[in-house]
């Protein structure tokens, strides 16, 4: 942990730079761009019939929004108000009214064909619900009756048979920390979160490589580093907000590069809504863009350091920083010997980076003295995404870019509650303060009273795969309590998902407004809880930002839904009509209370017990985790980790897919256009090149399919790298196979490889493959 104290936000400067500016014409006229002023009206206009309370959440409440941290309009990284798209889209689900009795009561079929979208602008969960199997409507049940029904459930089973989960969705601290306490005082450690279907492996390879799972550095680091690269991630469109930060480094020199398939668009330039020179003239980001193959991660940063290997045999210390390694690095042999053990032929194919680029990118950082290392799920969410982070973080310690100014690693988070999620234990492989070893679940079983159950916890995509076991089974899922979340429109095989969700006795819907999810049959009974928002709730509550600032977000005065209930509040609730003896273990009455007890349970968070006021804010860990080199490992020194090339399973004929966000906030969609590209959510990004290849046309109707499903889209044709397709996400779920896990932290995989067909070629000869794929069957039944 770091002894340096953040400094807090600095000043942008005032002149002018025409040099950076993307275009002459002013605000970008003509141009393929968000119309951020044009959103914002709609923003206003959608908010109408409550805006003073919208205004009093933008103004006074800690963002909802990704993981930034702005607390009302200003940050602790730049001076001078800012809001973006993401925190005003979400604003709607603070400020809706109730839905109405008329919809409530409408046929469980006629509610299922509206979209996630469409219930979303419903309105609000008004008051419990409870939906018994071979019904067709929902009916109004008290809280008594709800949480009664559910305890009782509870009682009956194993507590290896439930499970919990938690979204992101506006999700505090405080009830991060109640989740994970009341799970474990019910006996069960079968509760995942949000943030692991995203950085799960950051946590992991980030304490593997330097003992700690988080981001070592500020934003404020990205503000004058040499070099910042974006790996595998689109911050301008999911994190807007953090395009004032790349504005602010660009005037300070730095170069930035963007590692990714698709040569964004938005992150080449954007027009800043809250930066006058900006707004008007756009910004360049990019300084350089390498296209890498879906997956060539590995092999493209074995190249970067495989030369520095070259240059260190030609002139020791021109690439390593053999003073920081010597002091605070294990392993550099053993990582040398793995690297130049690769051939450059096998790193090309493997990458899609030519090797004289490879040799470019080392060199800029071999004579860089600081650089930053920003990343999201373009590196987390593959079958070896702890190795792709390990990766980078062998890249940090041999050059040492870790624990001073202007260096440092990132896993930039995409929420404001998901940093906080796993530090708080809601997770099924850690607990406050640590993990599941010995040690650390002796600590907090001291603090909480009760035992913590040893066994292993399942992640999420495990317990829905749980709900299809054999009744016999001692780990088949009989009761899912889901706070939030859209498993239809997250997690791979939508289909394989439903079937799950359905096989479930009794599932638990704890949300603020309806999904696709919650009208999934269940085999007793669906039930449905209304929550309060972060900004309903008595005492307030905190989040963690990406760089480690937990942030206090007071109660705001307005509206109310008047049955919603604080999701802290409802836990506690719950796990003593359970155990109605032991009630006193988990007792809480006050956010106080709860915080004050985080910070016995969470020793990092030594300081939440003071946040009570609006703008209260601490860091923990100081300003760069592992500060002068020294981690918080058990020798004090981070690990090189040798990392294999990874087998890229594209065999002839078939594309490399990903899916990619579009006009979105998580699953949630708010436009049918990306305002970067103006590709709609059927449009399969591709190759010009490669579409002329197999004889597709721009806006030609394809078929992108595997073994997994079929996807039904058009193509269009952007600079994306060659053999590589995108689909939007959730629509091209269906290519994703499920039950794949990442070895090391359980992320699915959400990339595959398919076969792309136009779609008259594809229905007029299916019928033709359909006989012959049953003959290759046949033929091995017979063998």
């Amino acid at each position: 942990m770091g002894e340096t104290k953040h400094t807090g936000p600095i000043k942008l400067p005032k002149k002018p730079d025409p040099a950076l500016w993307a275009s002459k014409v002013p605000f970008g006229l003509g141009k393929i761009k968000p119309h951020h002023i044009r959103d914002t009206m709609k923003v206003v206009w959608e908010n109408k019939d409550n805006l003073p309370y919208a205004t009093r959440i933008l103004t006074q409440g800690v963002c909802d929004g990704c993981a930034l941290g702005v607390s009302g309009l200003y940050d602790q990284t730049l001076t001078g108000p800012h809001v973006c798209t993401t925190r005003l889209n979400v604003l709607r689900l603070n400020t809706m009214s109730a839905i109405e009795e008329r919809v409530l009561n409408m046929d469980i079929e006629d509610l299922r064909k509206m979209s996630s979208t469409e219930l979303r602008k419903l309105g609000r969960i008004p008051y419990p619900l409870i939906r018994k199997a071979g019904e067709r409507k929902f009916s109004r049940i008290s809280w008594n009756d709800a949480l009664g029904k559910i305890a009782a459930k509870m009682r009956e089973l194993d507590p290896k048979r439930y499970a919990f989960y938690t979204t992101s969705r506006g999700i505090t601290n405080e009830v991060y920390y109640t989740v994970g306490k009341v799970a474990r005082f019910l006996g069960t450690n079968n509760i995942d979160n949000a943030s692991r279907i995203c950085h799960s492996p950051s946590k992991t390879a980030l304490n593997r490589s330097i003992g700690v799972g988080a981001s070592t550095c500020n934003y404020k680091d990205w503000i004058g580093t040499d070099v910042l690269i974006f790996w595998g991630s689109v911050a301008a469109n999911n994190q807007p907000v953090s395009t004032k930060y790349m504005y602010a480094a660009k005037r300070k020199g730095t170069k930035i590069i963007i590692i990714n398939p698709y040569h964004e668009p938005a992150m080449d330039n954007y027009w800043v809504p809250s930066i006058a020179e900006s707004a008007l003239f756009g910004t360049k980001i990019a300084d350089d863009v390498y296209q890498v193959n879906i997956g060539g991660d590995i092999a493209f940063m074995h190249g970067i350091m495989k030369h520095w290997f070259e240059m260190e045999e030609m002139e020791h210390g021109s690439a390593i920083d053999h003073d920081f390694v010597s002091q605070h690095a294990n392993g550099l042999e053993e990582l040398r010997e793995k690297v130049t053990a690769y051939d450059w032929d096998q790193l090309v194919t493997s990458s899609g980076i030519q090797k004289h680029r490879m040799i470019e990118l080392a060199e800029l950082l071999a004579k860089s003295k600081s650089a930053v290392f920003v990343w999201s799920m373009g590196l987390t969410q593959h079958r070896f995404g702890t190795d792709n982070i390990s990766q980078v973080a062998n890249l940090a310690l041999l050059r040492g870019f870790l624990g001073r100014e202007h260096c440092g690693l990132m896993p930039i988070r995409g929420h404001s509650g998901v940093q906080g999620s796993g530090e708080m234990g809601a997770d099924p492989f850690v607990l406050p303060g640590g993990g599941m070893e010995k040690g650390n679940r002796e600590r907090v079983e001291k603090v909480w009273g009760f035992d913590i159950p040893e066994w292993q916890g399942d992640i999420v995509g495990v317990s829905l795969e749980n709900a299809v076991l054999p009744e016999e089974h001692e780990r088949k899922l009989d009761l899912y309590y889901l706070s939030g979340g859209n498993f239809l429109e997250t997690m791979p095989d939508p289909d394989f998902v439903k079937q799950c969700l359905e096989n479930i006795d009794i599932r638990v819907h704890q949300d603020i407004i309806f999904n696709t999810s919650t009208f999934a049959d269940a085999r007793e009974a669906v039930i449905v809880l209304p929550a309060m928002t972060r900004y309903e709730q008595p005492g307030g509550g905190t989040s963690t930002s990406t760089e480690r600032m937990v942030y206090y977000s007071p109660e705001i005065k307005g509206p109310r839904i008047e049955e919603a209930r604080m999701e802290w509040e409802i836990y506690v609730d719950l796990a003593k009509r359970v155990k109605p003896d032991q009630q006193h273990l988990i007792d809480f009455n006050t956010a106080d209370e709860i915080r004050a007890e985080i910070a016995k349970a969470a020793p990092n968070y030594e300081g939440i017990q003071h946040l009570k006021n609006r703008g209260d804010v601490f860091q923990w860990g100081g300003a760069w985790l592992c500060e002068g080199g020294v981690c918080p490992t058990p020798d004090g020194k981070g690990n090189l980790i040798t990392v294999e090339l990874p087998e890229l399973r594209k065999p002839e004929g078939h594309f490399y897919v990903t899916t990619r966000r579009g006009k979105q906030f998580n699953s949630m969609i708010y436009g049918e256009k990306d305002p970067f590209n103006d590709a709609d959510r059927y449009d399969v990004l591709m190759n010009e090149a490669d579409g002329t290849e197999i004889g597709i046309k721009e806006g030609d109707a394809i078929v992108v399919y595997n073994q997994h499903g079929t996807f039904h889209g058009r193509a269009k044709f952007v600079a994306v790298k060659r053999g590589n397709i995108e689909a939007h996400w959730p629509e091209g779920n269906m290519l994703i196979p499920k039950g794949v896990y990442e070895e090391f932290a359980g992320i699915p995989e959400y990339n595959a490889a398919a076969i792309v067909e136009k779609a008259e070629t594809y229905f007029a000869q299916k019928d033709t493959k359909y006989v012959e794929k049953r003959v290759e069957e046949l033929e091995v039944d017979i063998s």
